[in-house]
């Protein structure tokens, strides 16, 4: 009876410990695994890398419309695109004349 109360007494006083040693354990565990740990840096490089390009096509496809806009100021219309616009939306080619796409 007497090693069961040894045994007893020395279970409880080791249970504070291991259960530090568990959170701690947890903890870096979560440091390198989790979904804002070590090995996580690399997919977030992945992805700052995936939306600045982005950025970069969004940017440059709205430096074009605003090119766009301003030739299409009222105060100031280029006759070019002007021309252009009205041709395409209202289908008006002259049979004597040759188009050539510029893509």
């Amino acid at each position: 009876m007497a090693h069961i109360a040894k045994l007893r007494i020395l279970l409880f006083s080791a249970f504070g410990p291991a259960i530090a040693v568990l959170l701690l354990l947890f903890f870096a565990g979560y440091v390198v695994l989790g979904s804002n740990g070590v090995l996580a840096w690399g997919d977030y490089k992945r992805q700052l890398h995936h939306a600045r390009a982005e950025l970069k096509q969004v940017q440059a496809s709205r430096q074009e419309l605003k090119n766009r806009v301003d030739l299409l100021d009222p105060r100031r219309v280029d006759p070019d695109l002007s021309d252009e616009l009205i041709r395409r939306e209202l289908g008006v080619v002259h049979p004597d004349e040759v188009i050539v796409p510029l893509n």
